[in-house]
């Protein structure tokens, strides 16, 4: 049974999920999970049980929740495809240290924005919130900036799943309006040159429900019952 990918609409982080599967090769399918709806359900909790995406869901039927598990998990299958490194080595360090920082600091620095976009608040309180979140974005873009430095990608000589990840909440800046990236250079340069790759232009295809071409090993959108059931069939 390939792996299921439950994913997260819309702008989901799972999306930077996506794109490390399509660039491990793994064979996989796709259940895609209404936010807030399905993704609080009862339903959905029998997978996971805090109510968030993305989770995968194994060939045996167990399911590795939160987004660095996941991405680990990841690694390890596809580290003869340069995702991952071995253990110990500076690159490997450097691959964590980044997924590290893009989960907690540049991650959390949107969490106001998206309280003042999904809550029924008073205009002065969603405005309140709205100035506080820019400031910790343009912060946190600034800190991403000067580590990244003159590489050409987060950890290294090649792309790595800090990328994908990257590309997944970074695009939340154009969505919520927040600063320009291009006073940030490098992080704009890495930005346009990820939206060019054929991994990044499926999952953009397959979040808004366009026709997508893979070039990994998607194989096709299972429903969450259908899943649920596979998952019961496998344990």
């Amino acid at each position: 049974m390939p792996l299921t990918l439950f994913y997260g609409v819309p702008e989901g982080c799972s999306f930077g999920t996506i794109v490390a599967l399509e660039w491990s090769g793994a064979k996989y399918h796709l259940c895609r999970i209404e936010m807030p709806e399905v993704v609080s359900s009862e339903a959905f909790k029998r997978l996971n049980l805090v109510g968030e995406t993305p989770s995968l869901m194994l060939p045996d039927g167990s399911i590795v929740s939160e987004s660095m598990a996941i991405l680990h998990h990841i690694s390890v299958k596809a580290r003869s495809k340069g995702l991952g490194f071995e253990p110990g080595l500076p690159e490997d360090d450097r691959l964590h240290q980044m997924l590290a920082f893009l989960n907690t600091s540049f991650f959390g620095a949107f969490s106001p924005l998206w309280y003042s976009f999904e809550h029924s608040l008073t205009p002065e309180a969603k405005q309140v919130l709205r100035d506080y979140g820019i400031r910790k974005v343009e912060k946190r873009h600034a800190q991403l900036e000067a580590l990244l430095g003159d590489r050409k990608w987060l950890a290294g000589e090649t792309k790595s799943l800090a990328d994908a990840y990257f590309i997944g909440i970074a695009r939340w800046n154009d969505f919520h309006q927040v600063v320009d990236r291009r006073k940030f250079p490098a992080l704009n340069s890495l930005y346009e040159r990820m939206l060019e790759d054929p991994a990044v232009r499926f999952a953009h295809a397959i979040e808004h429900q366009e026709p997508a071409q893979t070039s990994g090993g998607f194989q096709g959108h299972v429903g969450l019952e259908e899943a649920l059931g596979q998952m019961k069939q496998a344990a």
